[in-house]
């Protein structure tokens, strides 16, 4: 994540009340409430996880066992009981 310059976008006022908290200091701006995205939202990454539990869950009703799911999906047994539950559910 690259940054911008403060001088750049805010009013020289803003900047010298701002050092007088942090001077010279990198800070986070978090997003506003309703502009924040849910994790995986923008990477697909919470879909491809869907997808894989899915899968998880078919094998095993279809007979795999919790370890070979552990060793097939790179996950410890605990995660595949954690995902085998969920999907139940």
């Amino acid at each position: 994540m690259g940054y911008i310059r403060a001088e750049e976008i805010l009013p020289e006022e803003i900047i010298e009340l701002i050092q007088q908290y942090v001077d010279g200091q990198n800070i986070y701006i978090p997003r506003k409430e309703e502009h924040r995205k849910e994790w995986g939202a923008t990477t697909g990454t919470r879909k491809e996880l869907a997808n894989r539990n899915q899968k998880i869950y078919r094998d095993f009703v279809k007979g795999s066992t919790v370890a070979e799911l552990a060793a097939r999906y790179y996950l410890s047994e605990k995660s595949i009981q954690r995902v085998v539950r969920t999907m139940r559910a």
